[in-house]
């Protein structure tokens, strides 16, 4: 017989009745300002206080989500424990929590996955009464269609303990990582705004080991997304931060809460499906003007779509019959993508120097690609067997540099280098460094790329 985990704190964090409920969390998601965002997160960081206090906070993270309303089936979710200590973490045994919105599945092939894990165990009193999962669930069962949960809390756990749970669970864009937390607790307004800012700047920078136990409730949880988020790559956009005082509460005792949402690097689909063609119309345009003119096109960057006229990153490679015959780009955003494309392309093919400048009877046999970067993201390494295990193969282009050599490879070379370790090798070559370097200087940088 299926067992459920009832709702504990229905009528106290938020309304007990299933139609006010309703209301409730449609009015916090409905007052989310340009909620309209085809960007869906891959983890977040959401607070579980009473919804008159963190309601509104919450709400700036699950607004949205709409766009993924259908594809997310899966949410993986964590938070500290508030009343029950143990060591490592722990599931329920229940085949599914209850609010007065109705029942939501606890999917119990990734619990049986996740109890292969040694810091993993079952314990029903953990969950019992304990909030910082059940506030969320009306939250996701608004936003979300057809869904099961992962939901676990974090006891006195390790870092590498609580990753290791998260990327076991990772999966594709059907899952979501979803992580409980409030921030600082107690203090009066002032010190809590200073204390949050710097947990936000942790938060933002990947940095799990800057966040004290003091900043927030679910350090924990919260340590452990970061560590993994480093790995993945993913980039964090703060959605609102705000403290009791701001929201339904006095200034001189105040708790600070925090939304967070991270995403998998990669420029939107969209912009191949919407603006490729243009892209590829501005570079070969810019090419062509080279050949008559000597300059790359000048673009009116104002005049083009908006997504075109953000600052972005690009490499434009040039092929003739499958062979190199130019690649210059910008590692990192610093102008309009689009005034990017147009210099990058008039520059792999008169600029690149391994090549002479293209003439006039071979522009017609150039195959050309554009790759679209995503920002760098350190990778965590201190050695170069680390930065072997730690790049994906086929994912990330990787950026080495040392002192003031560098070099980058692009993921398309992972067609020619396919073994980790070669890759790094040759991109070490590429950086003008010996074989066998690494020096304290080292350092190692991934990114994405769309490719048109």
């Amino acid at each position: 017989m299926a067992t459920v985990r009832p709702a504990a704190v229905a009528g106290y964090f938020y309304p007990g009745n299933a139609s006010e409920l309703d209301q409730t969390v449609k009015r916090l998601l409905a007052a989310v300002p340009g909620a309209a965002d085809d960007q869906v997160p891959k983890a977040m960081i959401a607070p579980h206080a009473g919804y008159v206090y963190s309601g509104p906070v919450a709400a700036t993270a699950y607004a949205r989500l709409a766009p993924a309303r259908e594809r997310i089936k899966r949410v993986v979710l964590m938070g500290p424990a508030h009343r029950v200590a143990f060591r490592g973490l722990a599931v329920p045994s229940a085949d599914a929590f209850v609010t007065p919105l109705g029942s939501v599945p606890v999917n119990r092939e990734a619990i049986a996955k996740l109890l292969t894990l040694p810091q993993v165990t079952v314990s029903d009193e953990a969950h019992a009464d304990e909030h910082s999962l059940e506030v969320h669930l009306p939250f996701l069962q608004a936003v979300l269609a057809d869904f099961s949960i992962v939901p676990f809390v974090a006891g006195a756990a390790g870092v590498e303990e609580v990753a290791q749970a998260l990327d076991l669970l990772w999966g594709g864009p059907e899952t979501l990582i979803v992580i409980s937390s409030d921030l600082s607790h107690y203090l009066d307004y002032r010190s809590a705004r200073r204390i949050d800012a710097a947990t936000t700047q942790a938060i933002e920078r990947l940095r799990p080991a800057d966040i004290g136990h003091d900043q927030a409730c679910g350090r924990i949880p919260i340590t452990g997304l970061l560590a993994l988020a480093q790995r993945h790559g993913l980039v964090c956009r703060t959605m609102d931060v705000r403290n009791s005082g701001d929201t339904a509460g006095t200034k001189d005792r105040v708790v600070g809460y925090g939304s967070y949402l991270f995403f998998e690097p990669g420029p939107s689909e969209r912009l191949r499906e919407r603006h490729g063609e243009t892209l590829l119309e501005v570079s070969k345009a810019s090419i062509t003007h080279g050949l008559r003119h000597g300059r790359a096109l000048s673009v009116p960057a104002q005049e083009f779509a908006a997504e075109l006229r953000e600052n972005g990153a690009c490499f434009i490679t040039l092929k003739i019959g499958g062979k190199l015959r130019g690649c210059v780009g910008s590692p990192q955003a610093w102008r309009p993508l689009i005034e990017d494309v147009a210099e990058n392309a008039f520059r792999a093919a008169f600029a690149d120097s391994r090549f002479k400048p293209l003439a006039h009877e071979e522009w017609p046999q150039v195959d050309l690609s554009i790759s679209v970067l995503t920002p760098p993201v350190p990778i965590p390494c201190t050695c170069e067997s680390e930065l072997v295990r730690a790049i994906r193969p086929n994912i990330d282009g990787v950026i080495l540099a040392d002192e003031q050599r560098r070099g980058l490879f692009l993921p398309a070379v992972w067609e020619a280098l396919p073994d980790p370790a070669e890759f790094v090798r040759q991109l070490k070559r590429k950086a003008g460094l010996p074989p066998d370097h690494w020096g304290p200087n080292t350092r190692a940088f991934r990114f994405t790329a769309l490719s048109i």
